[in-house]
């Protein structure tokens, strides 16, 4: 009876999901842009996340120029689908909407040419391909182990070798990425106007102010602050309530 009842209860959620994502779909080719966001965002809310959600939902906000929920929902989808070229410009323009005018300053050294390797997929992408590495081990190890050919021997031995450093840099490179996934925090200011303080005090004087939209990243917590980095590497200290974690 459990088991039925779990069926019907996980049934009827599919449906509601897939309900509001065509509900969702067809507000938003007719321009009903704000119907199209309480459907996809009642989605969100039922924890029915995914890229093509988050995607059509930026796209909505950016139909009513509201830019800080636009790169937030764009933002969002990325994390979950990286290398999505759609989201990926879609996102610059949205954008170009924004005020603030920060420069990304490119990192430098070993450590970046790390980054740039094992951000070429997601730490589960890189956990699939060290399986793969994995099977292709105990297949080349069994060719090895009742192969009857010296030459065939070399191969699948040799081959074992190329496989197993394939599969350990795989497994670096998982838990290189998420490590990095988990230490790196960004947010999106939603406020209209932020005011960034040098330090985490109410009456301190302004740094500088940011604007609707900016991403930032979190690098400390203090009550009801935090401390951020600009892409540009500038720090201040924000009041949470202004931000949006994208995590």
């Amino acid at each position: 009876m459990k088991n039925i009842l779990y069926i019907l209860l996980l049934s009827s959620q599919v449906f509601f999901a897939q309900n509001s994502f065509e509900t969702g779909n067809k507000a938003y080719q007719k321009g009903n842009y704000q119907e199209a966001i309480r459907a996809y965002e009642s989605l969100l809310a039922s924890k029915k996340e995914s890229a093509e959600v988050y995607f059509n939902l930026g796209n909505c906000y950016y139909k009513v120029n509201k830019v800080a929920p636009a790169i937030y929902n764009y933002e969002k989808a990325l994390l979950l689908n990286p290398n999505d070229i759609e989201i990926q410009n879609n996102l610059k323009f949205a954008q170009k909407l924004q005020i603030d005018d920060i420069k990304d300053v490119p990192k430098v050294g070993f450590n970046k040419v790390i980054q740039d390797f094992t951000s070429s997929y997601h730490y589960n992408t890189w956990a699939w391909i060290a399986v793969g590495f994995s099977s292709l081990f105990l297949l080349f190890f069994v060719g090895y182990y009742f192969s009857q050919l010296t030459l065939s021997k070399r191969i699948f031995f040799i081959g074992m070798f190329v496989i197993l450093f394939g599969l350990l840099l795989s497994v670096f490179a998982a838990i290189f990425e998420k490590q990095h996934y988990v230490s790196d925090q960004p947010a999106i200011v939603f406020a209209e106007v932020a005011p960034v303080k040098p330090e985490p005090k109410t009456d301190a004087a302004d740094a500088f102010v940011l604007h609707e939209g900016t991403k930032v990243y979190i690098q400390e917590t203090l009550d009801n602050w935090l401390k951020i980095e600009l892409p540009d590497g500038t720090e201040g200290w924000i009041d949470a309530g202004n931000v949006k974690k994208l995590k």
